[in-house]
């Protein structure tokens, strides 16, 4: 019988520039184009939050820097700027870029038993900017991988788009029993923020963050402990209702994030009937789930965070105490949403606080369509 796939040494990055939620919600509440009840909004987004820091790769955001040709914030005037889609694009490229070949060395050099030669395939994630050749291939170049290692980009997925990228990675695995795959995840969502009146503009501007994660994921024999998850199945499950309550389109002046607030009730409506598949495979844990008690079961909840009150309509809905939800809690008040990169950190974040060895892992991200993709996982050791 072949081995798991286990993901292993996962590693994060968060740029140096710290946004404090109530400085960064006065200035857009103060904005001229904004008006009275666009301030109320806005006060309301902020302060429900759930954030306390976020981070981003645009040093003038930190409203202290005092820059002397201001591209997204006029410090002097107070005013946020409004750079076209390909200014934006060209920010995304070189910071985006740096972060993705920085956090893949991390994840490398943190493996005791993997090295640059042992990769087979490559899988990078982003939904916030584009180019060519891309992220996957400056990883090659940089850390010195083979020529011949297989590239994927997942790109403008949104928010889920990790999850079917680990997937891909175990698939890889089971194919082939002596495949590494290197997961790469780097979102900058701070470059597309901008001021606005619209409601689902001013919920993205409360909630998006800039972030960078990545692991390894193989099912080789190695021979060192380190702490891991085994890949135990996934499912993907569509919430037709809410596909145009969550989207991501272009525009002149960045991407512009569609997250209505009817987002929390269509999840909580429909996360029961979306992720049963997933755990009718499993026998009694499909009995647990049926009868409300798969939190008792399944120990670690990565949720992703995509906002505090879709955290609470899952811990309501699934019958999940507040030790269950705060690696999510956590990583939203401390980072903010991260988009695809999150659910990574959640994962690490459950991982570095003492989960042990043989008990399960529940994973969920959503995204839009409205798609909601789950994992079912186990804590390993990721050692032979």
């Amino acid at each position: 019988m072949s081995r798991p796939a286990l993901l292993r040494s996962l590693q994060t990055i968060v740029p140096d520039t710290v946004l404090e939620q109530d400085q960064v919600r006065d200035v857009f509440a103060t904005q001229p184009d904004v008006g009275r009840l666009a301030q109320r909004l806005v006060g309301a987004s902020f302060n429900g939050s759930g954030i306390d820091t976020r981070r981003t790769v645009i040093e003038e955001l930190s409203l202290t820097a005092d820059t002397e040709e201001p591209v997204f914030y006029d410090r002097r005037s107070g005013v946020l700027l409004s750079p076209g889609t390909k200014q934006r694009n060209e920010i995304y490229v070189r910071e985006a870029s740096r972060l993705f070949v920085e956090v893949a060395r991390r994840a490398l050099e943190a493996d005791p038993d993997v090295v640059a030669s042992d990769v087979t395939h490559v899988i990078t994630v982003s939904c916030t900017g584009f180019h060519a050749p891309g992220p996957e291939y400056e990883i090659v170049r940089s850390l010195g991988l083979s020529d011949s290692v297989e590239r994927y980009h997942l790109g403008f997925m949104g928010c889920y788009a990790s999850m079917p990228a680990l997937r891909a990675a175990r698939q890889f695995c089971m194919a082939d029993p002596d495949a590494v795959v290197l997961v790469v995840s780097v979102e900058l969502c701070t470059v597309h923020l901008r001021s606005s009146e619209d409601p689902d503009l001013i919920v993205a501007n409360s909630l998006f963050a800039d972030g960078a994660a990545a692991g390894i994921v193989t099912a080789r024999e190695l021979p060192t402990p380190v702490p891991a998850v085994r890949l135990d199945g996934f499912h993907t499950a569509i919430a037709r209702e809410g596909e145009k309550d969550m989207a991501w389109t272009i525009g002149d002046h960045g991407f512009e994030m569609i997250l209505s607030t009817k987002v929390p009730q269509i999840i909580g409506e429909t996360i029961i009937g979306a992720i049963r598949p997933l755990y009718a495979r499993e026998g009694e844990l499909g009995a647990a789930f049926d009868d409300g008690r798969v939190g008792e079961r399944v120990q670690h909840w990565a949720i992703h965070p995509g906002g505090r009150s879709i955290l609470d309509r899952v811990q309501e809905r699934l019958h999940l105490s507040d030790a269950q939800l705060a690696p999510a809690r956590e990583t939203l008040r401390e980072n903010g949403n991260m988009s695809s990169a999150t659910i990574l950190f959640v994962i690490k974040r459950i991982l570095d606080e003492g989960a042990l060895p043989g008990e399960r892992m529940a994973a969920m991200a959503f995204g839009p369509g409205l798609t909601a993709e789950s994992a079912l996982m186990t804590v390993d050791v990721g050692a032979a």
